[in-house]
């Protein structure tokens, strides 16, 4: 079978990066008997640059016809005004709405051989396998803004219905079951209305999940937590402020920012896949840039809206693969290992898809 794949490579090391995913995804579908079509579109700097818009109306309609969307990064320093009208985030915020993206899943599993790249100690991490369910189209970042006074005051307003909380409550409770049985809510309802919604919203929920274990936990307790003992946690669930610092803080457990893959879900199997790292425009164009949480979102990208759960496991299994045989990219490097550049890791992983 033939899957339409809409690829937004982006800004900076987004291209490099979708590049090796797709790579990876014509390897796993060859040795599986899939193919891929994969459809290119702007968003982001670029998109501003061609078109004078972050999000163009082609690039919409390219997602909505797609089986699913593979994304590599937005931004950069040409585009940093944040006074400017027009920005690339703007370009992330909208495809997320157009598309219905309320549920961005996080996977922080850390790779055996990479124990040691993380600054924590092993003994810590050993044992880390969690999903952070961040809440996706609600929240400050979309709620009423601006100035008075002169633009002496500013203000951002967070606002949350019931109904948003609890469907994205819903798809953390459902994954749950299919892991450990835990879930961890987390808000602020010793200070925030939102937070004390949220909190009686799960509670509610919960009811409907007897064999799922429910915690609150405050953000900040959860973001000391997620130090000091990080393999506690199975599925964690919040809002999407909260959701966005914890899981960039979460990414710091597995060494490198660029290890880690995400999936944002839609009602129905659209889905849209990226790695959490930004467009790193520092490194862009030099080939060293990390492509493997690309390739993991690709594998989720099988795993969820193609409902391939054998191709995914063998595109995560190549991964583990080829870093048990000590192939790293920069960012990862330590002094025994063989530094490669992003094209030869999408090659090495690619070849071990092929090869299973």
């Amino acid at each position: 079978m033939a899957y339409q794949i809409a690829v937004l490579g982006g800004d900076g090391i987004g291209p490099e990066v979708t590049a090796e995913a797709a790579r990876v995804l014509e390897a796993v579908g060859r040795a599986h008997g899939h193919s891929f079509v994969f459809e290119q579109g702007l968003i982001g700097g670029i998109a501003i640059d061609t078109t004078g818009n972050p999000l163009p109306d082609e690039t919409v309609a390219l997602c909505q016809r797609a089986d699913a969307v593979l994304l590599g990064a937005v931004g950069g320093p040409r585009w940093d005004d944040p006074t400017a009208a027009v920005r690339p985030e703007q370009g992330l915020l909208g495809i997320r709405k157009a598309l219905g993206l309320y549920a961005n899943l996080r996977p922080v599993k850390l790779a055996p051989a990479l124990l040691d790249s993380s600054t924590l100690k092993a003994s810590v991490l050993e044992g880390t396998d969690l999903v952070v369910v961040r809440e996706l189209t609600g929240g400050i970042y979309f709620g009423e803004r601006g100035r008075r006074d002169g633009g002496r005051t500013a203000f951002d307003t967070m606002v949350y219905s019931e109904a948003e909380i609890e469907r994205v409550l819903r798809v953390a409770f459902e994954l749950a079951r299919l892991r450990r049985h835990k879930v961890t809510s987390v808000d602020k309802a010793n200070v925030l209305e939102t937070s004390r919604l949220w909190r009686s919203t799960a509670d509610r929920v919960a009811r409907d999940y007897p064999d799922v274990t429910c915690e609150h936990l405050l953000v900040d307790a959860c973001a000391m937590h997620l130090i000091r003992r990080p393999a506690s946690f199975d599925v964690i669930v919040t809002e999407n402020m909260f959701g966005d610092i914890l899981t960039d803080e979460a990414s710091m457990l597995s060494g490198s920012m660029g290890m880690l893959p995400s999936a944002s879900l839609a009602e129905g199997t659209l889905g849209l896949y990226e790695p959490i790292h930004g467009s790193a425009p520092d490194i862009a164009g030099k080939g060293i840039a990390n492509p493997i949480g690309a390739i993991l979102s690709a594998a989720l990208l099988l795993r969820y809206s193609l409902k391939l759960e054998q191709e995914a496991r063998a595109v995560e299994a190549a991964v583990d693969s080829v870093l048990a045989q000590g192939y790293r990219t920069a960012d990862i490097a330590g002094p025994q290992a063989e530094t490669v550049s992003t094209t030869q890791m999408g090659q090495l992983i690619a070849r071990h898809c092929s090869s299973d």
